[in-house]
């Protein structure tokens, strides 16, 4: 299995933050983590990008 790497962006400004390492197995969505948003000054949705 492949691991490669992907950035989260903030759900609310779109800013990139966060790098995170996945598998892909068998996944078939994207992940969604929430996390500290340094732009927002808050928590926020995370989503994968592409």
């Amino acid at each position: 299995m492949a691991v490669r790497k992907t950035s989260l962006a903030c759900s609310a400004c779109g800013s990139r933050n966060y790098s995170k390492s996945v598998n892909d197995g068998q996944r078939t969505e994207r992940l969604e983590i929430k996390k500290f948003c340094k732009y927002c000054q808050g928590h926020t949705l995370h989503r994968e990008t592409k």
